[in-house]
């Protein structure tokens, strides 16, 4: 939240926008209003004005109340705005620098509401939010919203063109054994495989009344070849680089042609690569070894986690990046809740409903949203570096970074360290951006604290922010301080 008595330490950014307002309610309002609820929300100020060094500084408004009353008329009548997603909190007057400005806070929209757009019409009308201002969004932005606002999630549309023959047998028969060992004597053990895939989600009743595979079912035991059917934007992608005079030292992607290319495949043989570097120590339960460590779980959820909520329609496809010292996992799709939320956990909105079911029977995954705060936890157990989750927008895309240990500041000597320390500057870099976003200035002791780092490391990294002008600094020595450039 803006602390409205030192507005001028603000500027505007991709969360916060100011407008005079002295001739009436702006037009403009409404391509920001429409921009905030489709990406991560925001804070209009009417009755504020940027200084030519930048700064925010409250006008004498002449009747705000009349504003609010306006703007509440405006964004209630459906040919302005498709959907009020507003209550009256979010509407209020303030004051500033001794004058009353107006606060409107536009909370990120439910994904049920999305697109949010202006002027009725969702193909001129929708808007989003990045460093530089408003938007128009993409058609292919557009479309990710409505499939996303859909109740149903898109794994289980069922696909009337295709038959049982995309399966590749040798994945399901694979699937159903590891669900034997998993959950013994089930229900649908004795089922033929049309009737076993059918209780499961992977086929469903067409229009034609007979069956057919779900979207689930293709992405999960279907031939790569024909999954790329319905989604031509499908692939996926593991490499190791544990080497820098080499692109990547092993690699495993869906569209080689010497493996299915599914889902589940995907699964395995990405985990079985991630898995052997992971430290297992020796520990015995009941005269047998145990082999498997809070860690190995947090990575089977992770990569569990980034299949499932991947949006396949989406551009450049799954990548999974192991390196001596990070995973990176990044899928295609933004996050169908607020970021907060999925660390916090217990609120659970996959993507791929369908997707999620079919892996927790082969006990891969959670299902109460608690998947991602017990990576981190997981991760503090370890006393690693903490996660980091990024999400982007056009093209929508989600990144979760997983530290393979603790950071130090030790000097880089070899090229392999050089390589791993720009993967971990990077990261570092993104959420020192991110806490900037919600906080106006900060000094460098604020974000050394933020990342655990020293000072001196936390200079550096500033300063490469300054040379990539993405930071300013403002003031003395003593006092100077660090915001993002307007």
């Amino acid at each position: 939240m803006i602390d409205l008595n030192h507005l001028e330490q603000y500027r505007e950014n991709n969360r916060i926008e100011a407008k005079k307002a002295l001739g009436g309610l702006p037009h403009s309002i409404w391509e920001t209003y429409s921009a905030f609820a489709n990406t991560l929300g925001g804070i209009i100020l009417l009755g504020v004005e940027e200084h030519p060094d930048k700064s925010l500084h409250a006008v004498a408004l002449p009747d705000p109340q009349k504003l609010v009353k306006e703007f509440w008329d405006m964004v209630n009548n459906p040919n302005k705005a498709s959907v009020n997603i507003l209550s009256s909190r979010h509407v209020r007057v303030e004051t500033a620098d001794g004058k009353p400005i107006v606060v409107i806070e536009v909370p990120r929209a439910q994904r049920y509401y999305k697109p949010v757009y202006v002027e009725g019409n969702p193909v001129s009308g929708t808007y989003r939010r990045n460093g530089e201002g408003d938007y128009h969004c993409t058609e292919e932005e557009l479309r990710a919203m409505y499939r996303d606002a859909s109740f149903k999630t898109q794994d289980m549309l069922v696909l009337d063109d295709m038959d049982e023959t995309v399966f590749c047998p040798d994945s399901v028969r694979a699937y159903r054994q590891r669900m034997l060992l998993s959950r013994p004597n089930h229900v649908w053990e004795q089922l033929d495989d049309r009737d076993f895939l059918m209780k499961l989600g992977a086929m469903g009743l067409g229009e034609d009344g007979k069956p057919h595979p779900t979207a689930a079912g293709l992405l999960m035991f279907g031939y790569e070849y024909e999954i790329v059917r319905e989604y031509p934007q499908y692939f996926l992608d593991y490499r190791e680089e544990y080497d820098d005079t080499h692109r990547w030292t092993d690699r495993i992607i869906s569209s080689s042609g010497d493996w299915s290319g599914n889902l589940f495949d995907f699964f395995y043989r990405v985990y079985n690569r991630l898995q052997l570097d992971l430290k297992t120590p020796f520990e015995l339960v009941g005269g047998f070894r145990v082999d498997d460590t809070p860690v190995h779980k947090a990575v089977r959820e992770a990569l569990a986690n980034c299949l499932i909520n991947a949006d396949y329609y989406g551009r450049r496809g799954l990548v999974v990046v192991r390196t001596r010292s990070l995973i990176t996992l990044s899928n295609p799709g933004d996050f169908r809740i607020e970021l907060a939320d999925a660390r916090s956990g217990g609120i659970s909105d996959p993507r791929n409903g369908a997707l999620m079911k079919m892996f927790n029977l082969i006990e891969v995954g959670e299902r109460a949203g608690s998947g991602i705060p017990s990576i981190f936890h997981v991760w503090r157990q370890q006393g690693w570096d903490e996660p980091h989750i990024t999400q982007s927008f056009s093209p929508n895309r989600i990144t979760l970074s997983l530290p393979l240990g603790e950071s130090d500041d030790k000097k880089v000597t070899t090229k392999s360290d050089g390589k791993r320390a720009h993967q971990k500057s990077a990261a570092q870099k993104a959420l020192m951006i991110d806490y900037l976003t919600d906080h106006a200035v900060c000094t460098a002791a604020d974000l050394a604290a933020l990342l655990g780092v020293t000072s001196s490391r936390a200079k550096k990294l500033i300063y490469e922010l300054i040379a990539e002008e993405i930071l300013v600094a403002e003031g003395s020595n003593r006092n100077r301080r660090y915001r993002l450039k307007a």
